[in-house]
């Protein structure tokens, strides 16, 4: 049996014959071939006569027809009725009737997406004004260890203790009698810090406690002696101390600490200066001429001394530890938008075969990671050019240190190694979001991304609600806390930043290759809706793609399908 032989198609039928000027009708020998593949040397018949055939002579170009003489625009229609044009857009009314379909799509449209951005909006904001959400009755999450050493350690404990009682008893009164909203006043044992003053500064070093208040063991025999021999010497402050550290996380310090120490102060000053006074006034065995020598330990006697180890100095470190954290995710969210036209050149085909997808892959990641290592050094050295000191060498937990860093000339490197680190934690979780979510949506992304992190970042989590605990698998949440152990000499948990931040990169660069898969699946599946509704196919070749009318039953070639076809 003979094979049957398909000729290739006429193409006759891509040019419109027309009638000398003469005849006023309009013939045609088929469809018309779209404009841009005209041959650059094609002139309609008007400007060069063709030679031959009276029926061809007058062939032209359908983009020509302004140059045909005796043209009118109401001869349009006519070439209309043979289905190869359309006639020109005319605008119209709002409330023009041919209107309405497209009136009522609009406005469920924009309803949809008002509801659905008033939704995620009251949602995403409500993460972060739920961290503040009953702050005043988690204060006492916020633990101060008070440690009454007074008159128990030779040679001080043969005289009976005034001061440390006198503190104890009042920061149990708060406790009970302000129910939740007074800070976690616990009162320790002196053995369990080896009745050492400097052991309870180590221990608010280690983060065994927010804050600790320390009463000296000779604190009521100075006192005593002061009133006895007249020591106008005498130093109020040396009796008790409160032991801080501002640097850990100077909001809380600021805002909810220091104000009720404050009022834990004047408190003890009030009562405790009225019963000293009684008793000095009610014991016989005290001079007035010897009082009246050492006024300071009469009123106010004892005035708690605040020591800051780790202060938060310089302030220019305040963007560092905040808000410039948040313009590290921003940029690294932006990449994406700016770099991946770039990337996508090796795929199309214009003078050059596709890459394949999978190396694509491969060179994206490996670009984007390049990224963030520069840009993470130029974010260091912004916090470097402004003063803050990396070069200091660390100090002792138990001394006052201003601007010490942990690691010495060396912090400066594993500061950028924490900002590089957590850029590839945030900024490929912003890729992956970015290629599965697709625009608008990817906008509500970083509202999320940023807000879920600064609120379990720059906050303390223990006033936070119990639901709030996983701000502390969150990267962010370490980014900030490694770089104010490194920037201020902290107590150390680098290992443990290093590490989450890690998984999360592992955990994004795993779910990177799935979400360009994802993408492309998506690009192109919305690509090829698109063409089952044009009037010419699209079909790809080793010089580009390249466009051919749809004649009547023509269908789109079928790309060939499969998210592994690209190996």
């Amino acid at each position: 049996m003979q094979e049957r032989f398909n000729p290739p198609p006429d193409v006759s039928h891509l040019l419109i014959a027309g009638r000398a000027r003469g005849n006023g009708s309009v013939s045609t020998a088929g469809r018309s071939r779209p404009s841009r593949y005209r041959r650059p040397s094609y002139q309609s018949s008007y400007s060069q006569p063709s030679q031959g055939d009276s029926s061809t002579r007058n062939i032209f170009n359908p983009h020509d027809y302004d140059s045909v003489n005796e043209y009118n625009p109401r001869d349009y229609g006519r070439v209309l009725s043979e289905g190869l044009y359309e006639q020109p857009h005319q605008s119209v009314g709002f409330w023009h009737p041919k209107m309405s379909k497209v009136r009522e799509h609009v406005l469920r449209l924009w309803v949809r997406t008002i509801v659905i951005l008033m939704a995620f909006v009251f949602a995403a904001l409500s993460l972060y004004w739920g961290v503040f959400y009953n702050v005043q009755n988690n204060l006492r999450a916020l633990e101060v260890h008070v440690v009454d050493m007074d008159s128990q350690t030779p040679p001080y404990n043969n005289v009976t203790a005034v001061v440390g009682p006198a503190f104890t008893d009042l920061t149990r009164q708060i406790h009970s009698a302000s129910l939740h909203q007074s800070l976690g006043y616990r009162i320790i044992p002196p053995g369990e810090y080896n009745y050492s003053p400097a052991a309870v500064r180590r221990g608010v070093y280690n983060w065994d406690a927010w804050a600790a208040i320390v009463i000296n063991p000779n604190a009521t025999t100075m006192l005593l002696n002061a009133v006895r021999s007249g020591d106008a010497s005498y130093d109020p402050t040396g009796a008790v101390q409160y032991i801080i550290q501002t640097a850990r996380q100077e909001t809380t310090t600021y805002n909810y600490i220091l104000p009720q120490l404050q009022i834990l102060t004047s408190q003890f000053m009030a009562q405790f200066g009225a019963s000293w006074a009684k008793m000095l006034l009610s014991n016989n065995s005290f001079s007035p001429m010897v009082l009246a020598e050492a006024p300071a330990a009469v009123n106010p006697a004892v005035v708690p001394l605040m020591i800051d180890l780790r202060p938060f100095e310089p302030l220019t470190a305040t963007p560092t530890v905040s808000i410039g954290l948040i313009y590290l995710i921003i940029v690294a969210f932006f990449s994406f938008s700016f770099f991946l036209p770039i990337h996508n050149k090796y795929v199309q085909p214009k003078g050059h075969p596709p890459l394949h997808f999978w190396q694509l892959i491969i060179w994206r990641w490996l670009a984007t990671v390049a990224l963030y290592f520069f840009v993470s050094l130029t974010y260091s050295l912004v916090s470097l050019a402004f003063g803050v000191p990396f070069w200091r060498p660390p100090a002792p937990a138990t001394e006052v240190a201003i601007s010490a860093t942990a690691y010495g000339r060396g912090s400066f490197i594993v500061y950028w190694m924490v900002n590089f680190l957590g850029m590839v934690a945030l900024g490929v979780a912003c890729e992956n979001a970015a290629m599965v979510l697709g625009m608008p949506w990817t906008a509500l992304w970083l509202v999320f991304w940023v807000i879920t992190n600064v609120s379990t970042s720059f906050y303390s989590v223990e006033l936070a609600p119990a639901f709030y605990g996983w701000g502390r698998a969150w990267p962010l949440h370490h980014v900030v806390q490694a770089s104010r152990q490194i920037i201020f000499d902290l107590k150390s948990e680098i290992g443990l930043n290093f590490g989450v931040l890690f998984a999360w990169a592992v955990m994004n660069t795993a779910l990177f290759p799935l979400c360009c898969y994802f993408m492309r699946w998506r690009t192109e599946h919305e690509e090829r809706v698109k063409l089952k509704e044009r009037d010419r196919y699209v079909v790809r070749t080793p010089e580009g793609e390249r466009e051919f009318p749809k004649r009547e039953g023509d269908k789109q070639p079928k790309v060939r399908k499969g998210v592994m076809r690209g190996i």
